[in-house]
């Protein structure tokens, strides 16, 4: 499936007259810390030494998972469907981070077990309404996951045709934050407990309940002569938004975008489309540090420090709006401030 994505590292030709504009601004060298890494990185990705920002879109894909009826969760799986409609509405968290920054917010039904009908705001990729309880079988077959990576793929490439260049991922699907514990530990090999957390706010009798019942699907896939392969353990324990945020990630990694990687279950997404494209990494910006214990494990195996750490764990790609203005501070130190010479400031003896 990977085989039909062509994702290269950027070529590193501008890295030294990049590092030279940086090291050249009117500040001890190093002394932006973080900043100076982003701008570097994103002019690496768009070829520039005065990279810019291009139709900024904020994408929160949305999938019902068969599991959350087996109570891995603190909310019934309607919520799903419930917050999809204040998201259109305009009423979200994310909606208020996305006006506020200027994004471009667009919402996908990749799997939600809901017909909502033509919406403004809203894109049909609908693969099923949720998927199969994990607990039990499969959650999505080879072919519907192949269909979600596919049809995510479509939603960047389709950005990308219209300028855009930079992308937020955020999610919303009842039951996530299990699913993206056992990808968690299926692709980092992190012990399981390690990988679960409270989610929408367990108590810790639900908490218990959780780990027993991840527990219970992690055994009957191995009885299964279940293996770790990225695209099998997807397919196995993902959702459909998971799964879509997969494809779009790699399609906008293909088509040279910045990404900007939301908590946890966003997180999860970008692990798995990383063992499948490692260059992927060279595209992503990870924008905080999440609540959920999980997300400290994806950040060790791909070796990232995110920009923030607020203790947030709501997920909708709301660490990914927030982080968006110091992502742009990056691009405005890079391409507005003097240099020593252009101020006619002495450098360092």
């Amino acid at each position: 499936m990977h085989s039909s994505f062509d994702i290269t590292a950027p070529d590193q030709g501008l890295a030294a007259a990049l590092q030279h504009k940086i090291d050249q601004k009117t500040k001890p060298l190093g002394a932006l810390g973080q900043l100076e890494q982003v701008a570097k990185k994103i002019g690496l990705i768009q070829q520039r030494l005065d990279p810019e920002f291009d139709q900024p879109h904020l994408l929160v894909f949305a999938g019902d998972h068969g599991a959350a009826k087996a109570g891995v969760s603190a909310y019934p799986q309607d919520v799903t469907w419930q917050m999809v409609e204040n998201f259109l509405a305009g009423g979200a968290a994310i909606n208020v981070f996305a006006r506020q920054n200027e994004m471009h917010l667009a919402i996908i039904d990749a799997g939600v077990a809901h017909d909502f009908g033509r919406r403004n705001g809203l894109i049909d990729a609908k693969v099923a309404p949720g998927t199969a309880n994990y607990i039990e079988e499969p959650a999505m077959t080879a072919e519907q996951c192949a269909q979600a990576i596919a049809r995510g793929a479509e939603i960047s490439r389709n950005l990308a045709s219209n300028r855009c260049n930079l992308v937020g991922f955020g999610e919303m699907g009842i039951g996530n934050t299990a699913a993206a514990s056992l990808l968690t530990h299926c692709l980092t090999g992190t012990p399981l407990t390690d990988c679960i957390g409270r989610g929408t706010g367990l108590d810790d009798v639900g908490l218990a309940r959780k780990q027993a019942l991840l527990e219970q699907a992690l055994q009957r896939y191995r009885n299964a002569g279940g293996n770790d392969e990225p695209l099998n353990v997807l397919a196995e324990f993902g959702g459909f938004e998971i799964a879509m945020m997969v494809g779009a990630m790699l399609g906008a990694a293909e088509a040279k975008m910045t990404l900007l990687i939301d908590g946890f279950i966003v997180g999860s997404a970008a692990l798995t489309a990383a063992r499948l494209a490692p260059a992927l990494l060279d595209y992503c910006v990870f924008c905080h540090r999440s609540a959920e214990p999980g997300h400290a494990a994806q950040l060790r195996a791909l070796d990232v420090e995110p920009l923030l750490d607020l203790g947030l764990r709501l997920g909708e790609g709301t660490g990914a709006a927030l982080a968006y203005p110091l992502v742009r501070a990056a691009l405005g130190f890079l391409n507005d401030m003097a240099s020593f010479e252009s101020a006619g400031v002495s450098e360092k003896a």
